[in-house]
Formats: C-alpha cells, structure tokens, sequence
C-alpha cells in the first residue's frame, strides 16, 4: 500500500519514492525507474551530475544541518524540497522552509519528514510548507489542524495554508 500523507489540506496518496526504497530501480535509464524520486541531500550532492542528467522528477531532503544556501543553485532542478525534523526539539527546518520560500521564492512542493505530528502542521504551513509526512494515525487530526486559528498576529508565508487567515 503506498504511503498516505497530508498534502494541499487533503489526504492522498504519495506519489514519490525515496531513493532507499527503490533500490537498484532508481537508476537512470532503468525500465522499472519510478517517476519521481526524493534524495537526500548528501545523496545529490555525492552523484550531482549523474542526477542532472536523470529523467524522473527529483525532490530533495534536507537535513537539519544542510544549508539552504548550498541547495539555492540547483533549485530548478527539483520539484519537491523538503526539511527533516529528526525529533521533537528540532526546528531548523522551520527556518529552511521560510528560506525556500521568502528569500529563494520556491514555489514547488515542500514538505515537512521524520517526527512530525498533528500540533505541528499549522505552524509549518505558516512558514510555507504544503505537505507533510504523518503517521498514519494522525491523518485525519491533521488535516483539521489547518483551522486551529482564523486569525494572525505576526508576518508569516501562509503558502501552505488552503484558505488565508484573515490579520487582525
């Protein structure tokens, strides 16, 4: 069963594979090649000219260590930019995903991996992110998190956020 994840607000299927679970079949050129795959960023960055020439679409992970800046030349190359939260203390990639979005004007997918939970997702859309990785049990809590509040307070990028919250 392919894995599900929150994405625009709705519940879908993923249609991308990490390139550790597709293996062998990743390979360029390869028949059973999946169309889209998602590399970490040490993984591009130790094959870059192997994966410019790919024909699948890409997306790309980031560590909480990567800089965004190091990403920001081969942003075109990508359709899918996401930021790990490795634990419940780690918020670096908050700070990757208002970087991709404010200062490099991404605008493709970016999506929020590793521990991510329900009390989450409302604040990581206000800094632009649009799809999230979530257990399966947290799913549906999720997707009503995106109407926790209707009103803002602070400056944000609410790209992630279906419907626009309104400024008091």
């Amino acid at each position: 069963m392919p894995r599900q994840l929150l994405r625009d607000g709705r519940i879908v299927a993923d249609d991308w594979t990490y390139l550790t679970e597709a293996g062998n079949a990743a390979a360029p050129g390869s028949a059973d090649a999946p169309n889209a795959i998602i590399l970490t960023f040490d993984q591009w960055r130790s094959d870059e000219p192997r994966w410019r020439a790919a024909p699948q679409r890409l997306g790309v992970i980031l560590s909480p260590v990567d800089k965004v800046e190091q990403l920001a030349p081969d942003l075109s190359r990508f359709d899918l930019v996401g930021a790990e939260f490795p634990g419940p203390s780690e918020g670096r990639g908050y700070t990757q995903g208002r970087l991709l979005r404010e200062h490099y004007g991404w605008r493709g997918e970016l999506r929020a991996t590793g521990y991510v939970r329900r009390d989450q997702v409302f604040f990581l859309a206000r800094c632009g992110f649009n799809s999230f990785e979530l257990p399966d049990s947290d799913l549906d809590a999720a997707a009503c998190a995106f109407s926790t509040f209707t009103a803002r307070y602070q400056p944000s990028n609410d790209l992630g956020l279906a419907l626009k919250l309104q400024h008091r």
